[in-house]
Order: structure tokens, then sequence, then C-alpha cells
């Protein structure tokens, strides 16, 4: 093996991921968790950012984007080959901050809904399902590539108590997974329902994926959501030797 160059006091976290400055319950399969990977991961706090940064008063704005850029700069910095989040809202920043990195960014599974999309086909729309529905358009679509051409149908979790106030408000310190995951379930639910041409879904935040098994038993279709991506992106940083034989 070649020399190799050091510079650095720790190595081996090929995936940074951005967090909110949250206090709420992450459960494995919640990006938040670090046992829902096969492979080590790098947190950084997004310090000052509150759970429903994206909803609240200031909404997304540029201090807050500043907030972001120079956060992911220390990820890239630290040695990270590729940067997520902790919330898929932070598909508003996209644009802007791969812009600024030298490494791949990816803010949020809404990135990968024009592939989806054209995976089911033109008479197939996607199904979003989000921490709040109706907060998801404008630059939270466009910075990720979706537009008017793209077919969507979106659902959000803010009329399910267990959890908006566990994960949004932050109101309740404990979670019931079983709770939750009836509500994520009852959603997919109503949105497959409403929607039948619906041919995938997408979920859009970062504390849905313990409860996409479950989704999926309850309405029959592919499931893609941050787990799903990190995965990928990490496969394609990380590339390694098959083994095998014939």
């Amino acid at each position: 093996m070649n020399e190799l160059s050091g510079g650095r006091a720790f190595y081996g976290e090929a995936i940074g991921i951005l967090m909110l400055d949250m206090q709420a319950p992450l459960i494995p399969g919640n990006v938040g968790n670090a046992t829902s990977y096969g492979f080590p991961v790098r947190y950084k706090i997004l310090d000052t950012l509150p759970s429903d940064w994206w909803c609240d008063e200031e909404g997304a704005s540029e201090r807050r984007q500043e907030i972001f850029i120079k956060k992911a700069l220390e990820l890239e910095k630290e040695g990270v080959r590729a940067i997520t989040t902790g919330c898929g809202f932070f598909a508003k920043y996209q644009t802007a901050a791969s812009e600024a990195l030298s490494i791949p960014l990816f803010n949020s599974p809404l990135l990968l809904v024009p592939m989806v999309a054209r995976m089911i086909g033109p008479n197939k729309r996607v199904g979003i399902i989000s921490a709040g529905g109706s907060h998801l358009k404008g630059a939270f679509l466009e910075n990720v590539g979706i537009d008017a051409s793209t077919p969507i149908a979106v659902d959000g979790l803010e009329d399910k108590p267990e959890f908006y106030d566990v994960h949004v408000t932050q109101k309740k310190a404990t979670i019931n997974p079983q709770k939750m995951e009836q509500e994520v379930v009852e959603v997919a639910e109503r949105l497959t329902a409403k929607f039948p041409d619906i041919g995938a879904l997408v979920f859009e935040c970062s504390d849905l994926p313990p409860y996409a098994a479950a989704v999926q038993k309850a309405v029959s279709l592919p499931i893609f959501d941050f787990i799903t991506l990190i995965n990928m992106v990490y496969m394609a940083v990380i590339k390694k030797r098959f083994d095998g034989f014939m």
C-alpha cells in the first residue's frame, strides 16, 4: 500500500449529517440514530435552528442558510465525503449550499422525486408524505428539480398529534412508536385513497423511515426515504471490490 497522508484527528466517517438543535427521542431508523446505518456517520448540530424552523416566523431565512453552509463546510473540512441532513425541508438550501461545497450534498429525499417519477412512468404520480404538507411548495420543491411537469400528490402529518407534538413542537418529551406508526400509515392510506394513480411514495421527513415497512405492508408500494438516499450515496462515495465466484 502506498503511503497515506494524515492531518486530522479522526477518520472513517464518509457521511456527514447536519442535525437540527432539538431534543426529540430518535428511534432506530431515524436519520438521527446512528444505529440506522451499517457504517459510521458523523453528526453536527445546526446551533440555534429549532425543530420547526421551516414554518416559524423566520422560516428559511438567509441568516439560517448562512448557518447551514458554515456547518456544512465544517463537516467537509473534517473529512466526510458527502453531506446530508436531518430535515427534508433543507431542500430549500440545496442549490446555494451545494455550490459552496466541493463534495456531494443531498439535503432531502425530495431529490429522488424526479427520478422516481421517471421510474414509474408518466401515467402514475409520486406520493410525498411530509412533516408539513401545506408548506411543501415553491422553493422547497424547485431547488430539488420538482416543477409543474412532475406528477406529485402531497399529504402531511400536521393533523397527527403524536408526530407533531414529538417531532415538530416537541411539546411531548417521550415517543409512542406504535401510535406514531399508526398515524403515518393513516396518512399513507389517506393519500393513496385520494390519488389511486400513485405508483410510489417518497417520505420527505427524516423521522418517517422507521415506519416505512408498516406503510409498505398497508399500501403495497415502493417507498423511498432518507435512509434509502443515504445508503445510495454511501455506496457511490465508498466503492468496494466484489468478492464471489463463477
